[in-house]
């Protein structure tokens, strides 16, 4: 079993839902916790202080986009999105709001857990050393500024590098194109979708990462992209 001792809350109105995603997870050796309104997942949040919430934004008494804002206020446990609004929009606001990831429903119970396997496993201690980041062959030296594939140093124009580090910071988390575009070329850049599709571009082909199945950055379709935590 994958999740010995850790615990997690699932914020969700339907009953149903809980119920399916209890059993599942639970199978899998979670503990798990329940609440059916905004407030109640609030208050279960701060007495038990689980390791991950799942989250749904389509809440009775609040959006869940609210209970995310007040999360955020004083806490940075893991969040992962699990809702019918599928518009990029809505992705995006979530995730710009401090959402760690984000599934819509319908969704494939397999995909879930490893989403879920994949926010457990990032250690979650602020003011740690950042180190090394690796994806496989794929080394980023986050304190020593370098990168490298199959123990050979790549070299990078200085904005490659930037969005693969800030890629590295967050492995398997989605990070939006507004959010990689406000934080390397400015907030005056965040339409500028075109230089970052450019500059991933230019950063696959350095390392050697087919779009079409890449080993490496991952591309979420209208919403960012993020590194794999572990090469296939």
């Amino acid at each position: 079993m994958s999740g010995a001792s850790q615990s997690i809350l699932v914020v969700d109105d339907e009953a149903q839902i809980r119920k399916f995603l209890r059993i599942s997870l639970v199978a899998h050796g979670y503990r798990v916790l329940e609440a059916g309104s905004g407030r109640e997942g609030l208050a279960l949040a701060a007495e038990v202080r689980p390791d991950l919430l799942v989250l749904d934004l389509g809440l009775p008494d609040m959006d869940g986009k609210e209970l995310l804002a007040e999360l955020r206020r004083n806490s940075q446990m893991p969040v992962l999105v699990l809702s019918v609004r599928a518009g990029d929009s809505e992705k995006v606001l979530a995730l710009d709001g401090g959402a760690n990831d984000y599934v819509t429903k319908p969704f494939s119970i397999r995909e879930l857990l490893a989403r879920v396997r994949a926010l457990l496993r990032r250690p979650a201690q602020p003011g740690e050393p950042p180190g090394t980041v690796c994806c496989g062959p794929l080394a980023v030296d986050l304190d020593g500024r370098r990168v490298s594939l199959d123990d050979r140093e790549i070299t990078l124009t200085r904005k490659e590098y930037d969005v693969l580090v800030a890629l590295a910071r967050h492995p398997g988390r989605v990070v939006t194109q507004q959010q990689l575009l406000r934080d390397i070329w400015g907030p005056t850049h965040v339409e500028d979708s075109h230089y970052l599709r450019v500059v991933v571009g230019h950063l696959r082909q350095k390392l050697g990462d087919d779009p079409a199945d890449p080993r490496f950055i991952i591309t979420e379709a209208g919403i960012g992209y993020r590194l794999r935590e572990h090469a296939p």
